[in-house]
């Protein structure tokens, strides 16, 4: 099997990771269908009720992201998993049976909006965690990458599939296909052999569990760097739910099956990203910073394209740069760090990373309608290039980063940090090692 798909030989990531791909499908069908519902059927086109919309979706990830990573550090993930994945079925199919009945209204919207992103932020450390319970340890970048693999195979058929239903049955219809698509991943779950699973032992209840999770990554000064960058281009660069939807409608005069589209075709990058991603078994910091400085390039050479098909054509490499940050982010972050930790430290990386929404979408929404949809990329774009190229110098100065370029051998391109924390934590493992051998020749 080619090492871009090896975690699939554990039976039980393959459960995982089929019934993820059905649910995640069914997932970025309700985004565009609830977008599409809010901008054109209950505004009058409206950028900012889009991004309230978004926001409070994302809301709940600010307040409850920490509390749900302790629950992934002390709870049967697994069991977590169903009642999540659950009460988001629940929801899905309530919005779908108002909007059918032709009585939703903007505040119903808003109100499952935040009820589903409660459920969620539940459900995302647990789900972030949980891989690490399918492969052994060695896998897990690999496994992260295939996740990522799902989720943007699901975004290249989800988006396209719901502009079609769109048209052709309404946006009811498809929030009750995804209510639907969430039995997959809970009949995976249940399916899964226990016996396989390589669950950490749970953390017991205790006081200030939180805040040592708070303490670990201030003392993690290669997290704190990963989530700055994470951080800075998810509030005002990863609004494409909105920019794209605002830029389908009023700069392109579009309809539901082209914003589906861009969508799908955005998740060509994305998925070439993961691919690449699941190969690569030691991402790295440097590797995040310079991802999100081709994702601010890519983004402002979007935001320029003239014509719908450029635009279009223009969103490959954008999906492809995002991917390759935020899977080199998840995968650094969950190979190196303590697996007692691990729940608290995903779940601050996800208020990072999804709680910045609420921040940025109603700002991007904003700056669409005042100075057009163009700019509302261009801000990500900008945002983008400024915190990757201060990331770099601050790590190039705190972490003595050396590069040396030899053009006859390989590596061509060596890049080392002797002060960073990745160096340090080689000459622990040396010191441990050196210690044991001293302790065994003295026995």
């Amino acid at each position: 099997m080619s090492p871009t798909f090896h975690s699939l030989r554990y039976p039980n990531y393959r459960l995982w990771f089929g019934g993820a791909l059905v649910a995640n499908i069914g997932t970025w069908m309700q985004r565009v269908a609830q977008d599409w519902l809010v901008l054109t059927q209950l505004t009058d086109d409206s950028g900012v009720a889009v991004g309230i919309t978004i926001a409070l979706q994302f809301a709940p990830f600010l307040f409850l992201s920490a509390w749900a990573g302790v629950l992934a550090d002390r709870l049967d993930r697994r069991r977590l998993l169903i009642a999540t994945q659950a009460s988001m079925g629940v929801l899905a199919a309530g919005l779908g049976a108002l909007v059918l009945s032709g009585q939703v209204q903007l505040w119903h919207v808003y109100v499952f909006a935040g009820l589903l992103g409660c459920v969620a932020a539940i459900d995302a450390p647990a789900r972030q965690t949980f891989v690490a319970d399918i492969v052994p340890k060695e896998r897990l970048s690999n496994a992260v990458g295939l996740n990522s693999a799902s989720f943007n195979a699901a975004r290249l058929i989800g988006p396209g599939t719901a502009g079609l239903l769109i048209a052709a049955v309404g946006t009811g219809w498809v929030f009750l296909i995804n209510a639907a698509t969430f039995a997959a991943t809970i009949l995976a779950l249940v399916r899964m052999r226990r016996d396989q699973l390589r669950v950490a032992p749970p953390v017991r209840r205790g006081r200030g569990q939180i805040r040592e999770g708070i303490a670990y990554v201030r003392h993690r000064s290669d997290i704190v760097v990963i989530m700055v960058v994470v951080g800075v281009v998810s509030t005002f660069g990863l609004n494409f739910q909105l920019t794209s939807a605002m830029m389908a409608r009023t700069e392109f005069d579009k309809g539901p099956q082209e914003f589906g589209i861009l969508g799908s075709v955005l998740a060509i990058g994305s998925l070439a990203g993961a691919l690449l991603a699941a190969r690569r078994e030691r991402p790295r910091v440097r590797l995040v910073i310079g991802a999100a400085f081709g994702f601010g390039v890519a983004t402002g050479v979007m935001a320029l394209m003239p014509t719908y098909p450029s635009y279009v054509v223009a969103t490959i490499p954008v999906g492809l740069a995002s991917l390759t940050m935020m899977t080199a982010a998840n995968s650094t972050i969950q190979m190196s760090t303590d697996p007692a930790m691990r729940g608290r430290v995903m779940s601050l990386y996800m208020v990072v990373f999804l709680g910045a929404t609420p921040v940025g979408s109603p700002v991007v929404g904003w700056i669409g309608e005042t100075f057009g949809a163009r700019w509302a990329i261009g801000v990500g774009s900008i945002s983008a290039l400024l915190v990757s190229v201060v990331a770099a110098l601050w790590a190039a100065r705190r972490w003595r980063v050396r590069v040396r370029y030899r053009l006859l051998s390989r590596p061509h391109l060596e890049v080392r940090h002797p002060d960073g924390p990745e160096a340090r934590a080689e000459a622990a493992r040396a010191i441990a090692e050196q210690q044991a051998e001293d302790r065994a020749t003295a026995a």
